[in-house]
């Protein structure tokens, strides 16, 4: 008798590799795992986790590149958004489960499996991530999550593991980091309480640059196109170049507060040199190009789309609408911004842009107009503040 497919969401560490011989030797499941990559694998690393899952039993293993995808489905609209969770944080880690839920969800129905796995605990907002989006995508299909449901704890999974055998690094490292396109996430100790800052060596990157810099980052149509005078075929050259240049100054460091999905606070730290430029750069451009009232609308509906899209809900199909509207206001957003690097900081010094309506045709601010007259001003305060006057009458008499 056929064994019966599963499909696992395969990142090579301990719970996913407990999840492996659990599914298959215990539950006796003919599992075949995928590992989703959206930029944090170099191909000798993706080739090494192919040898460990085939070492450790399933029966293929299929590696997807979801780079594109994830620039064109998710990065994009965070920086047309100008999104950053809390004002702080970028949504590295959160854009990126999101990404690998759906290529997993994608590579069940491929494989015509009725069930399918991942390595969640019940602690954190993965698992929120992960079983809503496949309860969406693939309703009829039974959701595992062996970790989650056995309650395990990081011994039970390393006693279990020795005992079949398995031959792999056990040590747990100070500090947990997760690497991707669009930033790294940082967890150790000192994130969790709410007190206590990341020393030097946990950060991927290490400060190698003193002396400052001056990088420019270019624009068309809210996208980003080039880096100092260079022109890149795609935006994700321009990050990865763009990151390249800034990470070693320590810049996009910080620590993120926030509210899981499932209730709790946490703290966690994040590098995202390049993110955090381009989101900054992005905001200046758009102050200079759009309308005031298209930059409200953004900020109110830039914080739902941050927030609900960190909360799993990026098949919501108000994410479209949102995103359409993006994509809507970036017609003039075209320019080059110019920053200043430093160790540790970065300074905007501005912009140039065809579409500046900072234009001295019409005026300098606090110095001239040449768009209307005294008399034309005083008309319009005296409209503009009707509606206050009278409520101030009105009341003074009563």
């Amino acid at each position: 008798m056929s064994k019966e497919k599963i499909v696992l969401g395969f990142s090579g560490g301990l719970d996913t590799t407990y999840c492996v011989k659990y599914l298959a030797e215990d539950l006796g499941y003919e599992v075949h795992s995928i590992i989703v990559n959206t930029g944090g694998f170099t191909s000798e690393e993706l080739k090494r986790v192919e040898e460990h899952a085939y070492n450790l039993g399933v029966t293929s293993h299929t590696t997807y590149d979801a780079v594109q995808s994830y620039y064109d489905r998710i990065i994009k609209y965070l920086v047309m958004g100008n999104v950053l969770k809390n004002n702080t944080y970028p949504l590295s880690v959160s854009a990126e489960r999101l990404m690998q839920a759906m290529h997993i969800a994608e590579h069940a129905v491929k494989l015509g499996t009725k069930k399918v796995a991942h390595g969640s605990t019940g602690a954190g907002n993965d698992q929120v991530r992960f079983d809503m989006i496949f309860n969406i995508m693939i309703p009829d299909v039974q959701v595992l999550t062996p970790i989650r449901d056995l309650k395990l704890s990081r011994e039970e999974e390393i006693t279990y593991l020795k005992a079949k055998g398995v031959d792999m690094n056990f040590n747990k490292a100070v500090y947990s980091i997760n690497k991707g396109l669009w930033g790294t996430s940082v967890g150790g100790r000192e994130t969790l309480t709410s007190k206590g800052a990341l020393p030097d060596e946990a950060w991927p990157t290490q400060v190698t640059k003193s002396v400052a810099e001056e990088v420019k980052i270019s624009f068309v149509n809210g996208q980003i196109s080039g880096i100092n005078n260079q022109k890149f075929a795609h935006p994700i050259d321009a990050i990865k170049a763009l990151t390249e240049i800034a990470a070693p100054f320590g810049i996009g460091r910080d620590i993120h507060v926030g509210d899981t999905i499932i209730g709790i606070k946490g703290r966690v730290g994040f590098e995202a040199a390049a993110p955090v430029l381009i989101i900054k750069a992005h905001h200046a451009l758009e102050k200079h190009t759009l309308t005031k009232w298209q930059l409200a609308h953004k900020d109110q509906l830039a914080l739902f789309y941050g927030n609900w899209l960190h909360e799993g809900q990026i098949l919501d199909p108000v994410m479209r609408d949102i995103e359409a509207f993006f994509e809507s206001s970036q017609k003039f957003v075209t320019g080059d911004v110019f920053i200043k690097l430093e160790p540790y900081r970065y300074q905007i010094i501005g912009i140039e842009s065809a579409h500046d309506l900072m234009s001295s045709k019409f005026g300098s601010y606090g110095e001239m107009n040449k768009g209307w007259t005294g008399d034309d001003v005083r008309g319009f305060t005296k409209i503009f503040g009707n509606q206050v006057s009278i409520y101030h009458k009105v009341n003074e008499l009563n």
